[in-house]
């Protein structure tokens, strides 16, 4: 399942049914981003992401299509909030199932790689300062350039 939404979910909810459909998967990973409470400008009061859906959407398909090719998976799942959210909320799901470990964990890795560089979402913090829109971090390229 993928899916962009605009109303706010439950990981745990998510995980179990993703355990429930990915039936005798040796592994399953899951990876859970929240709104962090404080940014390195200060306390964060709300997270904005915006999405351009058809895009965003179109692009995701394409890295899970390739996260398929490469590792061999039974399931994957990848749910992202767009909108308003408050600090603690979560952003967005992934959880990838396989015979091994190794390939979920690397899927489910790339997928967030792909999320965090690439895929096309506007996010903008606010905070008491004000608001800031929000860039990958040069950290976050060198992670998705181990992918190739």
């Amino acid at each position: 399942m993928i899916a962009l939404l605009d109303a706010p979910f439950e990981p745990a909810e998510a995980l179990k049914r993703f355990e429930a459909d990915a039936v005798g998967a040796g592994a399953i990973v899951s990876f859970s981003g929240h709104v962090r409470p404080q940014a390195a400008s200060g306390p964060v009061t709300s997270l904005y992401l915006q999405a351009h859906s058809p895009l965003t959407e179109r692009g995701i398909e394409a890295a899970a299509d390739t996260a398929r090719e490469r590792w061999p998976l039974t399931s994957l799942a990848i749910l992202h909030r767009t909108g308003k959210m408050a600090p603690g909320e979560a952003i967005v799901f992934v959880a990838t199932a396989s015979a091994h470990r190794r390939a979920a964990f690397e899927a489910a890795d790339y997928l967030m790689d792909y999320l965090k560089t690439e895929a096309v979402f506007w996010k903008k913090e606010t905070g008491p300062r004000g608001e800031a829109w929000i860039e990958p971090r040069g950290e976050d390229y060198a992670d998705r350039r181990r992918w190739g």
